[in-house]
Parts: structure tokens; C-alpha cells; sequence
């Protein structure tokens, strides 16, 4: 099966490249595509990956590779891994030489499986799953040694296409209801059937993170989403409403805060702020023709085509601000390309070392017995045993120094916050604009406070009189969320000099740090590192409060007027 073959391959490509997984699956070169699903081969390809030290023990000490002619090292782990850890097996016919080569040899894999378990002082598999998982762990509190994942699954209801009181009643009927997220996290490891209502997201649930919706109907035909917390604020905060305009998304792909976006908006045309509502739309701008393609995709799964305009390879910093489509744009939803240090599992997973199992068993016993005992390849001889081969040990990368991984970092962060505020300061400029929302998954203040305070003193920003969306104007959920901006970074930026000489707005650091709204990316709350923030401005406008506690932006006519990235992501199925 090419799932298989291509999984190796990926892990083989990993190893000798040191590069990441995701880069290698996602970004797929000129002439070269994959047969198999890449959602599938991403996730086969990870947590083999993160299996391998475990795996490599497994096939190395069962002396499989001795006997199996057609497996590969990559190759077998891939298929131990999906033999023993995955939840539907190995996915071939029994009959298949592949999965024959691997389940025959099932009973002493198993043994050196529960060897290696204990070996690492695991009770259990499911122990041994979380320690594996490491890196996202807390302690439950009752056990100093038992850990708990620190990330739930974030799991969004898209009222496009239904409700969340329908899928408490449907698909969650069974489901358990918890008072916290801790007893979420804490029954991660059992697979409990548990879930929790989000306080500050409206349509959001946390369920375990072992818990797996993905082969539901309601996943399948998009009523469910699955998305991190932090990124469903942007769409929340910007909060669009009928009447107000339309909105721009200006890098939408792969799609999960247009559809959210989509979804707000649809849901306040039954209650307009304004009398005679038009409907606004919103107009979704992606510059990458696969990535196009791919929000165009989730769009349509999402129900959201009759509310979103896809502007399909629009880069949106050549979009006009007085170009004829951009007249109605009264709000902009602005999530640039960022360094992803927030994003759960990027530094993990572009650490991983692969380790591939030994071709020659190891046969000694540690226990010092004269008796010699069958090697277990010779347990196991099936075939005329092959030449012996040279022992393959992972490779490290050797690490760059401090000094040029800071200098490295911080000149990477420099090149992406001016291309951050070269894009705030273009949806600044559009002429009817009255809210913007900027955000970024990253945890660097140079990315997220450094670059709110320099797009307030830009000249775009002086003359069109934007500010921040103060805490005490935003929606209920995202006003009571705890974690705010960073005061240091923002008054390290408003200590910066430019051209020799300070800027002459003057910032109110407690304000704007108050204004920003943070999420740690290993904190209880269960999130990604994010960063978030509002611009408005209200010049001949009125402030008039919504249903929900924010700010609605109202001209005199009772008309408003209008006028994700990380790095490589991409879309992997209604998912953040």
C-alpha cells in the first residue's frame, strides 16, 4: 500500500534532510505528488516518528529485519506502529505481504514492546502514550507521577449548519458534561466520553484529546470543526454584523477563521444592529493558488459560499483600498504570516530525531548465564539469512551556537514585523474601514506589542485616527479572558527610536497592553501561543453598545459604509 511506502519514504526524507515532516508532505515539489491522503500520511508519518525511539528498540531486539526481506527499517516502523498503537491496525487485508511480513512475527514484537515499556517505568501502554507525548504534559495533582495532556481537542460547532444544542442532543447525547477543563485534560488518558461548554467562545467544546470525531457524519459533512481556542478570537473579537459592511479575510487560507468569520455574520442577520441591514459579505484573499484552492474547499464543506467571496491568488497588499470591491469593506481580519513559535507541536516536531532499529539484534542477556540461547533471529529464520548489514544510528545535526541562533532569530523577526506592519498599515489605509483585528501565533513581543505600537504611530494611522479596541469595548468572552499584552513589550516599543528620533504619538502603555489579549502556548487554559488585538476608529462615527457588551460601529444614516498563517500551513481537514 502507498501509504506505507510513503511514510518511510518521509521518515528517510526527515532524516537525511533534517527537515519536517509537514514541509515535506504539504509542500509537495513539480512532478511529485503523493497517492495517499496527506492528512493520513502526516499523521502516520508524526507519531511513527515520535514512536521511534520506542519502535526502534521493538524491531531492532525482535530480530524482524533479519528474516523480512521486503521491510525496510522506516518501513517497519511505520507498520509496528500502526499494528500495536493505532486504533484500527495495520490498514491492509491480513493477506497483504506487507502486513503478513509484520503480524506474524505479532507475538514477540508484543513481548519487546512491553519490554521496552518497562524499561521506561510504564505500567501501562497508556502511560507510556503520555510520557511519549512529554511535551505537553501537567501533573493532575493527585499523583505526583501521573501526567495529563496539557492540550485538549477544541472542537467548534459551525451554525451554518447546525446548532450547538443540536449536537449536545445528537452527536454528544452520550457525552458527559464537566464543570472544567482540568477534567477534561484529566480524562485524555482514559478516553472518557467528557466534554465542556467554552465560557468565552459562543458554539465551542473541549473534548479529550484522545477522543476522535473525525469519522463522524457531522465532522465528515462540516458541522463540526475542529479549531484551537485561539483561533477562533480573531473572528470573535472582529465580531461582524449585518449592516456593518463587508469584511475582508486578508490571508485566509486554509479557511478556519473565514468559515468562523462566515458564521458570525450569518447568525447576526437575524439581529441586525442596524435598521435596514444589508447583508455584507466577506471577501476572502489568499495569494498561493494551492492554498486558494484549499479555502475554496473548506468554504463550500463549511456551507459558508453563499457569505464568503474567494478572491483566489489576490495578494492582499496589491489590493487597492480604492479599488471597486474594497468600497463596502468595513472591518479587516488580518492573520499574517508569523514565526508559529505559539503553534503546538512545531518545535516539537521539527526536533524529532528518527531512530531506525538495528539490522542485527541485540543478543545479550545482561544476566551473565553461560547457556547460549537462539539469537532471535534465529527463533524466527523463515528465509536464507541475508548478508549481515552495517548498523544504522540516528544522526544528529550538530547546534548552532547561541549567539547565531539569536542573531538568526532575531533578524527573522525583524524581516517578518515589517511585513506585519506593512500589512496593518495597508488595511489601515482603506478608506471605509472602521475595525480591524490583527493576530498571530507567535509568542515573540516583536511580532505581536512591538508591532500594535508602531502601526499606531504610523502616519496611515495619525491621519485615519485608528486606536486600539480598548478591553472595556470588547465582546463579553474576549473582555473577561485573563491573559492581556505584555506591558515591557509594549513599553520597549514605545521607547524605540526612529530615524534618530522618537515618534510623536504618544501611547498609553497600560491601554494598549490591556487592549492586546495573550494565550500561553503551554498554560492551563489549553491553547496555542497567540496573540491577538482590535483596531477602531471612530471618527464621525458613534459607539453603540451590542447585545453581547462590545462596541458597534454605526454611521449617522444608520448605515455603516464599507469601507494563518503560519509559515506552512495548510489545510489537513476541518481542523486549526
Amino acid at each position: 500500500m502507498s501509504l506505507y511506502h510513503e511514510a518511510a519514504s518521509i521518515l528517510d526524507e526527515t532524516r537525511a534532510k533534517k527537515c519536517s515532516i509537514k514541509s515535506l508532505v504539504y509542500t509537495v515539489k513539480k512532478g511529485k505528488e503523493w497517492k495517499s491522503d496527506p492528512k493520513a500520511l502526516f499523521a502516520l508519518s508524526t507519531e511513527a516518528a515520535k514512536w521511534s525511539e520506542v519502535l526502534a528498540e521493538v524491531v531492532g531486539r525482535s530480530g524482524v529485519l533479519g528474516v523480512e526481506r521486503m521491510l525496510s527499517p522506516t518501513l517497519a516502523l511505520v507498520l509496528t506502529y500502526d499494528l500495536f498503537l493505532s486504533k484500527r491496525g495495520i490498514a491492509l487485508p491480513a493477506s497483504h505481504g506487507l502486513h503478513a511480513a509484520v503480524s506474524k512475527h505479532k507475538a514477540r514484537l508484543s513481548a519487546e514492546l512491553t519490554k521496552a515499556r518497562l524499561r521506561r517505568g510504564c505500567a501501562t501502554l497508556e502511560e507510556l502514550r503520555v510520557k511519549i507525548n512529554g511535551g505537553s504534559v501537567l501533573s493532575d495533582g493527585k499523583e505526583g507521577s501521573r501526567k495529563v495532556p496539557r492540550h485538549p481537542r477544541w472542537v467548534r460547532i459551525n451554525t451554518l449548519k447546525t446548532t450547538l444544542d443540536e449536537q449536545l442532543a445528537g452527536k454528544f447525547a452520550e457525552w458527559q458534561s464537566v464543570p472544567t477543563l482540568r477534567e477534561v485534560l484529566q480524562a485524555a488518558s482514559s478516553r472518557e466520553q467528557v466534554y465542556r461548554v467554552d465560557e468565552h467562545i459562543p458554539n465551542l467544546i473541549a473534548i479529550p484529546s484522545g477522543a476522535d470525531i473525525t469519522t463522524s457524519v457531522a465532522y465528515r459533512t462540516g458541522q463540526l470543526i475542529l479549531q484551537d481556542i485561539a483561533s477562533c478570537f480573531p473572528a470573535y473579537l472582529l465580531d461582524p454584523q449585518a449592516g456593518e459592511g463587508d469584511v475582508v479575510d486578508a490571508c485566509a487560507a486554509p479557511g478556519n477563521k473565514t468559515t468562523h468569520l462566515a458564521a458570525i455574520l450569518a447568525e447576526s442577520r437575524e439581529h441586525p444592529r442596524t435598521g435596514n441591514a444589508k447583508p455584507g459579505k466577506i471577501i476572502a484573499c489568499e495569494k498561493d493558488a494551492a492554498r486558494s484552492e484549499t479555502l475554496e474547499k473548506m468554504v463550500k464543506l463549511a456551507g459558508a459560499a453563499e457569505v464568503v467571496t474567494v478572491k483566489a491568488k489576490q495578494d492582499f497588499t496589491k489590493l487597492p483600498p480604492t479599488a471597486r470591491v474594497a468600497a463596502n469593506v468595513a472591518a479587516l481580519l488580518l492573520d499574517p504570516s508569523c514565526s508559529g513559535s505559539g503553534m503546538v507541536g512545531r518545535d516539537e516536531e521539527s526536533s524529532i530525531t528518527v531512530h531506525l532499529p538495528s539490522t542485527t539484534p541485540d543478543v545479550s542477556t545482561g544476566r551473565g548465564k553461560k547457556r547460549k540461547r537462539p539469537t532471535p533471529a534465529a527463533a524466527l529464520k523463515t528465509l536464507a539469512a541475508p548478508p549481515p548489514m552495517e548498523r544504522t544510528t540516528e544522526e544528529e545535526l550538530p547546534p548552532d551556537s547561541a549567539d547565531e541562533t539569536a542573531e538568526k532569530l532575531t533578524a527573522r523577526l525583524a524581516n517578518l514585523a515589517a511585513f506585519q506592519l506593512r500589512l496593518l498599515e495597508h488595511a489601515m489605509a482603506f478608506p471605509a474601514a472602521r475595525r480591524i483585528v490583527y493576530s498571530t501565533c507567535s509568542i515573540h513581543a516583536e511580532e505581536n506589542e512591538h508591532v500594535v505600537v508602531a502601526a499606531l504611530r504610523s502616519q496611515v494611522a495619525r491621519e485615519q485616527e485608528w486606536r486600539v479596541l480598548r478591553r472595556e469595548e470588547q465582546v463579553v468572552g474576549m473582555r473577561g479572558w485573563h491573559l492581556r499584552g505584555q506591558r515591557d513589550g509594549v513599553a520597549a516599543a514605545v521607547g524605540f527610536e526612529v530615524d534618530g528620533e522618537k515618534k510623536g504619538v504618544e501611547v498609553d502603555v497600560k491601554e494598549v497592553a490591556e487592549a492586546c489579549l495573550r494565550c500561553d502556548k503551554h498554560g492551563e487554559d489549553g491553547t496555542m501561543g497567540f496573540f491577538v488585538v482590535g483596531f477602531v476608529r471612530d471618527v464621525g462615527e458613534t459607539l453603540a453598545s451590542n447585545g453581547n457588551g462590545g462596541v458597534a460601529l454605526a454611521s449617522g444614516d444608520g448605515e455603516s459604509h464599507g469601507g494563518t498563517n503560519g509559515d506552512d500551513e495548510a489545510w489537513e481537514g476541518f481542523t486549526d
